[in-house]
Formats: C-alpha cells, sequence, structure tokens
C-alpha cells in the first residue's frame, strides 16, 4: 500500500488542476452567441438609391410641344421672382439668360390683352423686378415663398379674371416654378412650362423640373413642356 501513495497524491493534485481550470476559464456569454448567430442569419442590406445613384441611366429628353393660346382671356402670364440682386449675368448666368425669352412672352400677352401676374420673394418690392420685365400699374404682385399660391391672393385674382390656364415662367426651377406649377394644377388649372422661360443655378434642378412636370401625378394630365419660340395666339 505504501507504493501507491505517491501515485494516488499525484492523481489527487492532477484532478485538482483540472477542477481550477474548469473554474477560471472564460465563458462565451450567451447575448454574444446569440449576436453572433443574429449576424451570421441577417440577410445582406438591400442598397439604398444613394448607393445607386451613380448607376441610374437618366430618362429620355421629352418632347417639347406647341402651345396654342385658344383664348387670351382665359389664359394668364405668371412671371415669377425674377428681380434685379439676383437674375444678372454676374450672379446667376442661366436666369439673366432667360430674360429674354419671358420678355417675348410678355410682349406676346400685352399685344393681345392676356393677365400677367407677378411674384416676388418675401422681402422683396415691385421696383426689384429686372427692368426689361417690369410691370405696368394693373399688374398683380404677390409675395410669397416658393407656392406662390399659399397665403396670397393668387388664386382670387385668376379666378376672378376666369383664368383657366397659366404659362408659368420665373426662378429658380425647382423652388417657385415647381410648386407654383404643381398648386396651379392641384387647383385645376392647366399649366404650360417654357423650359427657356425657367431656370436654376443647376442643370440637373431644371432637367428634374421639366421630368416632374410631365410625370408627377399632380401635375403630369395638366402639363405642356414646351418653350417660348413655339407659343402662340390662335
Amino acid at each position: 500500500m505504501k507504493r501507491n501513495k505517491p501515485c494516488l497524491l499525484l492523481a489527487l493534485l492532477l484532478a485538482s488542476s483540472l477542477v481550477l481550470f474548469a473554474f477560471d476559464s472564460p465563458e462565451t456569454p450567451a447575448s454574444q452567441v446569440h449576436s453572433e448567430e443574429t449576424t451570421l442569419n441577417e440577410p445582406a442590406e438591400e442598397p439604398t438609391i444613394i448607393d445607386e445613384w451613380n448607376s441610374i441611366e437618366p430618362p429620355s429628353a421629352p418632347e417639347l410641344k406647341p402651345y396654342i393660346i385658344e383664348d387670351t382671356k382665359t389664359t394668364a402670364l405668371l412671371i415669377l421672382d425674377i428681380q434685379k440682386n439676383s437674375c444678372t449675368a454676374e450672379v446667376r448666368p442661366r436666369c439673366a439668360a432667360s430674360i429674354p425669352k419671358v420678355k417675348q412672352l410678355l410682349e406676346l400677352a400685352r399685344a393681345n390683352g392676356m393677365p400677367v401676374v407677378y411674384s416676388l420673394t418675401s422681402t422683396a418690392k415691385p421696383e426689384d423686378i429686372v427692368d426689361e420685365l417690369a410691370p405696368t400699374a394693373s399688374d398683380p404682385i404677390v409675395k410669397s415663398s416658393v407656392d406662390k399660391f399659399y397665403n396670397t391672393d393668387l388664386d382670387n385674382i385668376l379666378k376672378d379674371k376666369g383664368i383657366k390656364n397659366v404659362i408659368v415662367t420665373g426662378t429658380v426651377a425647382q423652388g417657385a416654378v415647381l410648386h407654383t406649377a404643381v398648386a396651379a394644377a392641384i387647383r385645376g388649372y392647366n399649366i404650360a412650362v417654357p423650359v427657356d422661360g425657367m431656370s436654376s443655378d443647376s442643370l440637373f434642378a431644371e432637367q428634374y423640373t421639366a421630368w416632374h412636370m410631365l410625370n408627377s401625378p399632380g401635375t403630369r394630365n395638366r402639363a405642356t413642356l414646351t418653350k417660348a419660340s413655339l407659343i402662340e395666339v390662335k
């Protein structure tokens, strides 16, 4: 029996070491295991429109249509926010380049007795309108943000004159032109947008505005996309 004592002692020491090792070994928390399983089981995240932005092909250019004014008494020209402080060749060259086109439409309206309605930005005054497009004393002028119907008398002005159709010009394309044209269409007016009579600092903004007119549910059934030279009185 004495010969077995060293073996027995060694066995006890080994067993004690295994027990201590088992207690000291770190266990993987259940939450971490669950998190790893969830990560492995999650599908790959779908790309957003921002991720796919550079791979998107723009739609084909729309066709500009002639716009024939059948009745000058029921058609009005809107000239929106074309002001001296911002519509210059130095500050906003595309806006300045649109002035002769808008002037062409203004002369057409004056010659045929069509109503002309102007708008200004919230802090501007009538004298801030560029000289080439100056209003007469009898032309209505409204002041608002991008939607010129909002908190103004524009709808009443047009209805009192029996207007059913509006030609929308001005700046910026994605601001006053877009939002006022949409607001007009929602109120039942037919809209014509001459693309050379609207302007922005960005070509994409003008492109998007043109696309929106013909594709938005709010405007597509009431909008005609045209240019100044294609607008005439019957």
